[in-house]
């Protein structure tokens, strides 16, 4: 297994009342801001080695957030999706952000979106990996994994704290078998997601995120759901800033489906299709996601030259 560096900049920013939200920074911290929303189960230190790299190299400053009830951020049940972006809000007024780009990661991606609409003179682009699609409303699409979340949706506001403080002990002692487990997932996985995580950069990545932040509390995940089967609080359709959208057409979770009728519903949006990926598909493509993203904040500046 290789070593993970540490993230230059590790700690929280307060929020809301009496609450705090983990952050996590990589690469340079005088570049262009990009917030990283990791997937659900996920942490703050959920993005690719090569990433933070590319980050370094290219004077790019990545940050990564914890949601909500796990790693270092307080528990909390949002409203709605939408709620979140007060919070967002609240870190980049923290850390002298004034404009940035944000990329939400399956799980992650509602609340880029919800970043994305609230924010439209801030948010100069948004990249969306495998991301989750409303389940309630007329922009909801059935199918894939959120057809189970819909039905546990009820039970996790009572269950999810409980079973979310199970996990977290376990993950306390599971470092010896953490490996091995990824292993064993990867295994059932499609053949795309299974190649991903027999790379050691990538396994070493997944096991430093979920061994440090989920050592402390696992209740996110829960939240997520619970969150993902309410009115999101806004409409996909009023988003007006430019999306670029990464599907892979093999995603056994989030179908590629879902891709298609979230960029229909989008006003300035790109599906661009992985080929023969999965769910994970995107982390393999950090890189050509974030100089994607990059170019397209270079033509939005260009557009508002005078």
């Amino acid at each position: 297994m290789i070593d993970v560096e540490r993230p230059k900049l590790e700690g929280n920013v307060a929020v809301g009342d009496n609450r705090r939200i983990g952050i996590a920074e990589f690469g340079s911290a005088t570049g262009r801001a990009v917030f990283w929303l990791h997937g659900t189960p996920g942490a703050r230190r959920q993005i690719p080695i090569e990433a933070r790299r590319y980050a370094e190299s290219e004077n790019i400053r990545i940050i990564g957030l914890d949601r909500p009830g796990v790693g270092s951020s307080t528990p909390h049940s949002y409203d709605s999706v939408h709620s979140f972006a007060d919070d967002l809000s609240t870190i980049a007024d923290t850390l002298g952000i004034d404009r940035f780009a944000v990329i939400g990661l399956s799980g992650g991606g509602p609340y880029a979106l919800a970043v994305a609409e609230a924010m439209p003179q801030r948010v100069v682009v948004t990249g969306i990996l495998g991301g989750v699609a409303p389940t309630h409303g007329p922009e909801a699409i059935d199918g894939g994994a959120m057809e189970i979340g819909k039905r546990l949706a009820p039970l996790l506001p009572t269950l999810g704290m409980p079973i979310g403080r199970v996990l977290s002990s376990f993950v306390r002692v599971a470092r010896p078998i953490a490996e091995p487990a990824i292993g064993i997932y990867g295994r059932f996985s499609p053949a795309a997601d299974r190649e991903l995580l027999q790379r050691p950069e990538f396994k070493a990545m997944f096991l430093d995120d979920l061994l440090n932040g989920g050592r402390k509390q696992m209740e996110a995940p829960f939240a997520d759901v619970v969150v993902f089967c309410r009115d999101w609080g806004f409409k996909v359709g009023n988003i007006t800033g430019p999306v670029r959208w990464w599907h892979g057409d093999h995603d056994h979770i989030i179908p590629h489906a879902h891709g298609e009728h979230m960029v229909q519903l989008l006003a300035d949006a790109k599906l661009l299709t992985m080929t023969g990926e999965s769910h994970l598909g995107g982390l393999g493509m950090a890189v050509d996601i974030i100089a994607e993203l990059m170019d397209v904040w270079d033509q939005q500046s260009r557009i508002l030259i005078p």
